[in-house]
């Protein structure tokens, strides 16, 4: 019995003094409740994920990660307080996400004041990273590209693969994503030769786009470009097959796999630029293991699989500045070059954006219920 006390003493001091120094703590912002939950829960759960990989495999720089979240409801206010917790009180050497643009920017000056660095995981607006007057924001960065390569690649695809010359737009005036996205369609829409004949605005909370969308179907349209998220996006589409409107829906990285419960077929001839294909033989491995660890399988893929990368970037960030001090992390952010993620190979711009990633453009199979790849493109 003395033997078996002893080993077990020994296993367990073994276990306490691989983690015999403090744990480096990350912060982490996301909507698990609210419009755009879905989202932020695969954010959450993909976080953990990593988390627990990397602290398995002896941590970083020998010490353990530890997540502090906090959730954010899709409300500007409340990504301010969890923002200012972070930096005051949690003390974080970091902070991963919050998804949202205008999210994002709210949080932002507490961020750079604080001088704690942080990664967006899926916030397109340019202003994310940098202010109004051009400034680069110091301690603001992001993993996915912006809506003026977004809405770029959106414009290249309707005028050259779907050969559209007129197009109807429909957006959320209250997004910053959602303006973004617009803005930068029509821009280089127009300078293929394109049209918009269509340009029909509604507010975030609506849920009946009738309107709006019937007039689109009484003009000669040849695309609808729908750059908006949440559960407004399967709403409209549903709608506007209803009303009869056949022609190719455009839109972008707010599709979700969970879009197939409100829209089913509905979802026929609608395409997606976004930043992974879900069916990626590279994504497997993590996705398998998402649906292990939850039990549920990954709709929110994007999301899932931006967050998940945002940790690994991290990772690497503290071990090239050798340290857990927010400063010295934001440089390593900020001198990321070639680092191969899951999903992509990252490198940072001057504006701490990623340099060169390709746009993904997925076509829903209404038979398999699956969003397939379609092609890939760099605007030019």
């Amino acid at each position: 019995m003395k033997k078996v006390f002893a080993v077990l003493f020994l296993v367990m001091f073994s276990v306490s003094c691989a983690w015999a120094s403090e744990p480096i703590k990350v912060g982490q912002i996301a909507a698990v409740t609210g419009d755009f939950a879905a989202y932020g829960v695969a954010e959450v759960e993909s976080v953990k994920i990593a988390v627990e990989e990397i602290n398995a495999a002896s941590g970083v720089l020998g010490r353990p990660l530890e997540i502090i979240m906090y959730d954010c409801r899709t409300r500007q206010e409340d990504v301010v307080n969890a923002a200012r917790r972070l930096v005051d009180q949690d003390k974080v050497s970091a902070v991963i996400g919050p998804n949202g643009s205008g999210l994002c920017i709210a949080a932002a000056p507490i961020f750079n004041r604080g001088k704690v660095p942080q990664i967006g995981t899926l916030p397109t607006n340019p202003l994310v990273t940098v202010e109004e007057s051009g400034k680069v924001r110091p301690y603001s960065f992001r993993i996915c590209f912006l809506d003026p390569y977004q809405g770029a690649i959106m414009a290249q695809f309707a005028a050259i693969n779907l050969r559209a010359k007129k197009a109807a737009l429909l957006y959320d005036v209250s997004s910053d994503y959602s303006q973004g996205q617009r803005e930068f369609f029509i821009k280089s829409f127009e300078e293929t030769g394109g049209k918009i004949i269509n340009d029909e605005g509604f507010r975030g909370e609506d849920v009946d786009f009738r309107s709006q969308l019937t007039n689109m179907k009484d003009s000669d349209a040849e695309v609808l470009i729908f750059p908006f998220m949440g559960k407004s996006l399967p709403l409209a589409v549903k709608q506007a097959r209803e009303l009869g409107i056949e022609i190719p829906i455009v839109g972008g990285d707010g599709y979700g796999d969970f879009m197939w419960e409100i829209c089913g077929e509905t979802l026929r001839n609608t395409y997606w630029v976004t930043h992974v294909d879900r069916y990626d033989p590279a994504l497997k491995t993590f996705f398998d293991k998402y649906q292990e660890k939850t039990g549920t399988e990954c709709q929110e893929f994007v999301n899932a699989v931006l967050a998940y990368d945002c940790v690994y970037w991290l990772k690497d960030a503290i071990e090239r500045a050798g340290s857990v001090e927010p400063e010295k992390i934001r440089e390593a952010l900020e001198q990321t070059k070639g680092l191969k993620l899951m999903h992509c190979t990252l490198t940072m711009d001057e504006f701490h954006n990623p340099e060169g990633k390709e746009g993904v453009v997925l076509r829903c199979d209404p038979e398999e219920r699956k969003s397939l790849f379609f092609t890939k493109i760099k605007p030019e």
